[in-house]
């Protein structure tokens, strides 16, 4: 199976703010940059080949490999690459402070880039790079530049009841009659974000009894991977993941062997979630030229086109880059979530774990 982000730990409320993660994405954006312009210094015009950047990503690894190694080679820049879930890599430069040395934080949410941001640890993106995708895609303030983007949908074990009559929204998993027949991944980052967004339509109160309702129902399950799996094999009858997931699990399953379909809320319901991966430069790092160029590199037509063909199953930004044919049109699934309104996920996290599905 194609590498990816482990789970949120739980932590404390010091750094629950590295925690939850969402924010929307869109299929289209400005125009790319030219990744010949990311080899040299955008002051000088001095070649960075030779140079070493280092990158924090809590993307999914194996992606992130294989642009690290195509900027590697158009570039001549080396990329130190550290690997590991967003919210500890983000806790991590948050106590190395400006002895850390990440150069750049590539992460799989806006959350963790947004506690970043506030605690003044980014530097402002090149404004190039900013307009190679579109503006609600990345930092409001300009800090971040978003890269990827990926939607929430129900998978549901096919044939069974959630398949032939799926929830009609999100909300209707926390009602009786999906009791035992439920699975869910509170620990997963990619679950945050969604409370995030009850909350916000919702109010407090009813996001804490819908994370009330799904506890009494669901079984719980430590990664979206598990989840899958556990739907596929009919063990529940179905949860709410990011639709990569689907993909990943076929292909490691074959056709044949797949036994679960996706279903998408409609358009104004929190669980049609459009979450997008984002990268931002520290303003500590020693190697500042080379961090902006990796950064105008993610937004460039190159690394765009080789995402949106590997195996992450993730819908580019960049204009002119489509996504996988198989994949729904972003467009027709949801809208842009505010970044604002997403914001550090505390609040979420404090739900989740007032309410017992984190410890």
């Amino acid at each position: 199976m194609l590498g990816s982000v482990r789970p949120v730990a739980a932590l404390s409320l010091a750094t629950v703010c590295v925690l939850a993660l969402a924010a929307c994405g869109s299929s289209g954006g400005g125009t790319s940059t030219d990744t010949s312009t990311a080899a040299s210094s955008a002051s000088t015009g001095q070649s960075l080949a030779g140079q070493t950047v280092t990158v924090y990503s809590g993307q999914h690894e194996q992606t992130v490999k294989a642009l690290a190694a195509d900027f590697e080679k158009r570039t001549g820049v080396k990329v130190e690459l550290r690997s590991g879930d967003e919210a500890e890599l983000a806790n991590q430069i948050l106590q190395e402070g400006k002895a850390s040395p990440a150069d750049v934080f590539y992460a799989e949410n806006p959350p963790a880039l947004t506690v970043l941001e506030e605690q003044g640890l980014l530097a402002p993106v090149q404004p190039d790079t900013l307009k190679s995708v579109p503006a609600e895609d990345s930092s409001p303030k300009g800090d971040w530049v978003g890269v990827s983007a990926r939607t929430a949908a129900f998978l549901a074990a096919e044939g069974k009841g959630a398949d032939t009559a799926p929830p009609a929204s999100v909300r209707d998993l926390a009602k009786p009659e999906w009791k035992g027949r439920l699975g869910i991944a509170p620990s997963e980052t990619d679950f945050a974000p969604i409370v995030t967004r009850m909350i916000k339509t919702d109010g407090a109160d009813a996001a804490r009894q819908w994370l009330l309702g799904l506890k009494a129902n669901a079984k719980s399950y430590g990664s979206n991977e598990d989840l899958s799996a556990a739907i596929n094999s009919g063990e529940v009858e179905g949860g709410v993941i990011d639709h990569y997931y689907f993909y990943r699990l076929r292909d490691e399953k074959t056709t044949a062997q797949t036994h679960s379909k996706l279903h998408y809320f409609a358009k104004s319901d929190p669980g049609a979630l459009i979450d997008v991966s984002g990268a931002g430069a520290l303003k500590s790092g020693k190697h500042q030229q080379a961090a902006q160029a990796f950064l105008g590199y993610l937004a460039s037509a190159p690394a765009q086109t080789l995402i949106a063909t590997s195996e992450s199953y993730e819908y580019p930004l960049v204009a002119g880059v489509k996504a996988k044919a198989e994949l729904p049109v972003l467009d027709t699934i949801g809208s842009v979530a505010s970044v604002a309104d997403l914001g550090d996920g505390k609040e979420a996290l404090q739900l989740l774990q007032d309410t017992g599905l984190l410890a």
